[in-house]
C-alpha cells in the first residue's frame, strides 16, 4: 500500500520599508500577503521598518535584521519575502546573515505567473521574464541558486536553468525574443484582419480581482477561470459580444495589473498588454467593495501612460456593487466618497456575477459605436442595395423599407460608406 505524504506548507516573514508618513507601505504589505497565499505558502508575520530609505545593502537595518531573525526561529519560518525588489547585493547578504530562504515581491509574482501560464505565449513570456530577472541577480544568489527544493520562488522553465550561466543565459533570451517575435508578428496579421472586417474591439482592464474574466464569462459566455484571487488569469482571452443593435464587438480580457508591477514583466507582455493600445475602446473594471479602489484605479492609468494607451474612450465598471452595499449597511463610515472616475467617459455601477447592469454595459458599448458614426437617413436606390449589407456590417441599420422609389433607410454609417452614399 503506497505511503502518502504531505506536502508541507512553507511558511515566511514579509518584510517592508515605509519610507513616509502615511504611504500605502501598509497596503503594500497586506496585498503581497494575497500574493504569498496565492503562491502557496503561509505568513507566519510582518515586520515593517519606518526609514528615510531603504538600507542599500541589507534593505532593512541591522536592528530589524535582529528582530526578524527572532521572528524566524520563533514561528519556525523558511524564509522571507520583501515587498520591493532586491539588489544581488542585498540578498546575498540578507541570506548569509538570516540563513534561509531570501525573496522579494518580483519573485513571488514571477512565481505565480509561471504556475498560471498556460498558452505556449504565457509561458514563453514567463521564461522570458524569470530570465531576465535571474540574469541580473546572478551574482547575488549564491546557495538560493544551486537549491534544487520546492516552494514558491522555484516554478517557472525549470531548476536546471538555475545553473546555467550568463551567456547560456542570454542564448535562451535571444531564442524566446525571437520566438516572441513570431507571436507578435501573428498578434498583427489577426489585428489587421480585425480592422479589415471592421470589427470593433474593447479591452477589458483593471486591477487583479476586480472581476475582469467574471464580467466576460457573463457577456459572453467564455469559460475563463474566475477566483476570488490574484492573478487567477493570466493568458488573454478575446471573445465576440453581440449586442442588442445586432452589432458585434470583440472583448479582450487582459492579465490583471498590482502594485510594483516588476518591469520584467511588463517588459515581457508587452504585446499581450498592447492588446489595450490596439483597442478602440477601454472597459475598466474596478473592485467598487474594495476600500482601496482610488488607489487602485491611479495604478491602472498610470501602467495604460506606460504602454502608451491615451486617447481612447473608458466606460468605467464599479464592479460588486452588491458587495458595496452590504459593507455599507454593516458600517456607515465605510466608503465615505461617492464612486468616481474623472478619467472615464461614462460610469456604471454593476455585479458581474449578480448579473446587475449588463444590459446598461450594452447600451453603453453600442452608444460608443454610434459616436463614430454618422446618422443619415437616405433612399438607397436598388441598383446600389450592396450598401446595406455595408452599413449593417460596418454601422447600425435601424430602420429600413422597400418603396418604389427605392430603399429607404435610417442609420448610423461610417466615414467610409457616409462617403458612398447617394
Amino acid at each position: 500500500m503506497p505511503i502518502e505524504t504531505e506536502k508541507k506548507q512553507e511558511k515566511v516573514i514579509l518584510v517592508a520599508v515605509s519610507q513616509s508618513d502615511g504611504d500605502d507601505t501598509e497596503d503594500s504589505v497586506r496585498e503581497l500577503g494575497e500574493l504569498v497565499n496565492t503562491a502557496g505558502a503561509e505568513v507566519a508575520g510582518v515586520v515593517i521598518q519606518n526609514r528615510e530609505r531603504i538600507h542599500p545593502g541589507t534593505y532593512v537595518g541591522t536592528g530589524k535584521i535582529e528582530e526578524i531573525a527572532e521572528l524566524i526561529d520563533i514561528t519556525h519560518s523558511d524564509g522571507i519575502v520583501c515587498d520591493d525588489e532586491l539588489s544581488p547585493a542585498q540578498m546575498k547578504n540578507l541570506e548569509g546573515i538570516l540563513h534561509c530562504k531570501v525573496m522579494d515581491r518580483t519573485m513571488v509574482i514571477l512565481d505565480i505567473f509561471a504556475g498560471r501560464a498556460s498558452t505556449s505565449e504565457g509561458k514563453l513570456q514567463v521564461e522570458l521574464a524569470q530570465l531576465r530577472y535571474r540574469l541580473n541577480h546572478l551574482t547575488g544568489m549564491g546557495r538560493e541558486m544551486s537549491r534544487l527544493g520546492g516552494g514558491i520562488g522555484t516554478r517557472g522553465p525549470g531548476e536546471k536553468k538555475l545553473e546555467i550561466d550568463r551567456r547560456l543565459i542570454r542564448d535562451r533570451i535571444s531564442i524566446l525574443k525571437s520566438e516572441l517575435k513570431d507571436v507578435v508578428r501573428h498578434r498583427e496579421i489577426n489585428r489587421k484582419q480585425r480592422e479589415k472586417n471592421h470589427v470593433p474591439v474593447a479591452a477589458i482592464v483593471g486591477y487583479t480581482n476586480a472581476g475582469k474574466s467574471t464580467l466576460l464569462n457573463v457577456l459572453t459566455g467564455a469559460d475563463v477561470l474566475e477566483e476570488d484571487m490574484v492573478f487567477a488569469t493570466l493568458d488573454p482571452t478575446t471573445r465576440v459580444l453581440k449586442l442588442d443593435n445586432k452589432q458585434e464587438i470583440l472583448l479582450t480580457d487582459t492579465v490583471g495589473f498590482i502594485r510594483k508591477l516588476p518591469h520584467h514583466l511588463i517588459d515581457a507582455f508587452r504585446s499581450t498588454l498592447e492588446e489595450a493600445k490596439y483597442a478602440d475602446f477601454i472597459i475598466h473594471v474596478v473592485d467598487s467593495s474594495n476600500p482601496e479602489a482610488d488607489k487602485q484605479m491611479h495604478i491602472v492609468y498610470e501602467t495604460l501612460r506606460n504602454l502608451g494607451v491615451e486617447g481612447k474612450k473608458i466606460l468605467t465598471l464599479f464592479n460588486k456593487s452588491d458587495l458595496r452595499r452590504e459593507h455599507l449597511m454593516d458600517s456607515d463610515e465605510f466608503f465615505v466618497n461617492p464612486l468616481h472616475d474623472f478619467m472615464a467617459d461614462e460610469t456604471l455601477e454593476i455585479s458581474a456575477a449578480k448579473g446587475e447592469g449588463l444590459d446598461e454595459v450594452k447600451e453603453k458599448l453600442a452608444s460608443f459605436l454610434r459616436d463614430d458614426k454618422i446618422y443619415v437617413e437616405r433612399v438607397i436606390p436598388f441598383g446600389m442595395a450592396g450598401l446595406i449589407q455595408n452599413i449593417r456590417k460596418t454601422g447600425e441599420l435601424k430602420e429600413e423599407s422597400y418603396e418604389a422609389d427605392g430603399i429607404h433607410i435610417k442609420a448610423y454609417v461610417t466615414m467610409e460608406t457616409y462617403g458612398k452614399l447617394p
